[in-house]
């Protein structure tokens, strides 16, 4: 854009005498008022320079205004004063852009009706706006005005700022952990807030107006070209706004403020208040919740992508990436630790952590539910999965012996993931606390899950109950008042797949006997024992009776 005459045509800002909150006035915005409009002006150099803010107003007349200025003041004049030779109008913009004036406006009615050469070509060269005014406009109008606009945006931004720190006060006396203080953070702000660690993984993510694949994609090559400070500053090549969380020297890391994906200002003086006191919030936190914080931002993540939370797959692939698991020419296996209840998650959790960082494993870990462990591994292409499993397993049982360790299928990519987590978390399920290992495994998959295994996860449904009840409870039932035992004789039969013969040797019966107790039998249950139909009823309902007389319900996973 070049720096001809131009008629002042700033943003349009709705009502001309009010300035939008938690910004500063502009010379945009001071153009665009009635009172200073009235006179025509036109922006003679510095057309790009409309969104400088304004701090001040000053009227003066005098031929070396400077020495009373001190920055970011729209200076009025008549132009009375200047002189007459070019080196001295020259010396009089130098002095303005020096001490940086916001802008030079000057009345072309008494002195002058055409901005001279001079004047014009300096500020032109010194890059200090020039506004002329074709109409006679009351100076002292212009200054009430618009400084009691500045005033009013000053109070109202100390509002804001007590309001800040009210905010933030109560998340700290509440105890409020870190994803709390973050969204608390982006909520004020109107920015994307980002908390990594001192590897430069992105723990925690609260986006504004941008999604997770935006703020995230790349995190950590761009937060290495982001350089560390010991306060809150802008910086990088994006311009994000970052402060360190740190306590007596020790640093965890640091939050970000992400410039928002728009032309206004990035960051103002409320911005900084906000990101101080999210780093400050975020160091109590610290503090008082003793869990490390990337256990938590695994956690989360697990969580979210079993319960596929994400709002694109994009968006799940990002957030994995930067927390440090590679998403790209991987493939992907779930694990599901079920833990006995007097058992620490916590300490597993960490212990695994441990173990498959100390192999070389890319891998997450996360308490899913109460006691359930979920691990998701990415493994090169090369890389077999059985062997990191056993590994894991091996791990889980030297560290808790009744542990059950069940898995998913192998996925390739990643949006399968969740579908993996169900698979494994539906053979945990259907494995009762008893259970033999299959045999040279340490971990169970869902080819192991036979009919007694698939029972066993469905005998909470109140069907399987009530089915087991109408096959077979007339004949506990007459076991219980006559204090029989035809229960027993009908497993033997069952057992030995209608062989009389084997099934009378079996419980120890003469021939007689047992075919007797066969006989009460199809008469109690109204049904005939040599119906493979039946029989095969009869076995089913009998070994959900089994599993319907087995320990605790197994855990649940939510979303699962």
């Amino acid at each position: 854009m070049n720096d001809s005459p131009s008629t002042a045509r700033p943003p349009d800002t709705g009502d001309p005498d009010s300035s939008a909150p938690g910004r500063a006035l502009t010379i945009g915005d001071v153009l665009a008022l009635p009172v200073l409009a009235a006179g025509q002006p036109q922006v003679v150099t510095g057309v790009t320079c409309l969104d400088r803010p304004v701090r001040w107003v000053h009227i003066t007349e005098l031929t070396d205004p400077a020495s009373f200025l001190k920055g970011g003041e729209l200076v009025l004049t008549t132009g009375m004063p200047l002189p007459e030779e070019s080196a001295g109008i020259r010396r009089y913009v130098d002095e303005l852009a020096r001490i940086g004036a916001a802008a030079l406006v000057i009345e072309l009615v008494r002195r002058y009706h055409r901005p001279p050469d001079a004047l014009v070509n300096a500020c032109r060269a010194r890059g200090l706006p020039l506004i002329t005014l074709a109409k006679d406009v009351n100076f002292l109008e212009v200054t009430q005005v618009v400084h009691a606009l500045i005033l009013g945006n000053q109070a109202e931004a100390m509002r804001r700022t007590q309001r800040v720190h009210e905010a933030f006060t109560t998340l700290t006396l509440r105890g409020a952990g870190p994803e709390d203080v973050m969204r608390a953070a982006a909520e004020m702000s109107g920015r994307t807030v980002v908390l990594e660690n001192l590897v430069h993984q992105a723990l925690i993510c609260e986006p504004s107006g941008t999604t997770l694949e935006e703020a995230l994609t790349g995190w950590e090559q761009r937060s290495r070209a982001t350089p560390p400070g010991d306060r809150t500053s802008q910086r990088g090549p994006e311009g994000w706004l970052t402060a360190p969380v740190e306590y007596q020297g020790e640093r965890w890391g640091r939050v970000a403020m992400l410039p928002a994906p728009s032309t206004e200002p990035a960051f103002g003086p409320e911005h900084i208040t906000v990101l101080e006191r999210t780093a400050m919030a975020l160091t109590v936190a610290r503090l008082i919740h003793p869990t490390p914080w990337e256990r938590t931002a695994h956690r989360n993540a697990l969580r979210d992508l079993v319960e596929q939370r994400h709002r694109s797959p994009e968006d799940a692939h990002a957030r994995l990436a930067s927390l440090g698991l590679p998403t790209e020419n991987s493939h992907f296996l779930t694990v599901v630790v079920d833990l006995p209840a007097d058992d620490s998650a916590a300490n597993a959790e960490t212990r695994l952590s441990q173990d498959l960082h100390t192999t070389g494993i890319p891998a997450l870990v996360g308490e899913l539910a109460p006691g359930r462990l979920g691990v998701l591994l990415a493994l090169s292409p090369s890389h077999p999965w059985q062997p990191a499993v056993e590994r894991l397993s091996r791990a889980t049982l030297d560290l808790s012996p009744q542990a059950v360790v069940s898995v998913g299928s192998e996925v390739d990519d990643l949006t399968d993931a969740p579908r993996s987590f169900h698979q494994a978390t539906r053979v945990a399920e259907a494995t009762p606390p008893d259970q033999p290992l299959p045999p040279g495994r340490s971990f169970h998959e869902l080819s192991d899950v036979d009919l007694r295994r698939l029972l066993y996860a469905l005998r909470e449904d109140t069907r399987i109950q009530e089915y087991a009840e109408q096959q077979l409870g007339r004949l506990l039932d007459h076991d219980t008042r006559h204090g029989t035992d035809l229960l027993t004789t009908l497993r033997h039969y069952l057992d030995a797949a209608g062989n009389k013969t084997g099934a009378a040797r079996r419980g120890g019966l003469s021939r007689e006997t047992f075919y007797q107790r066969l006989r009460t039998i199809e008469r109690l249950l109204d049904c005939d024992l040599e119906s493979g139909d039946q029989r095969t009823a009869l076995h089913v309902a009998l070994t959900a009776l089994d599993v319907l007389r087995v320990g605790p319900v197994p855990r649940s996973c939510p979303g699962l």
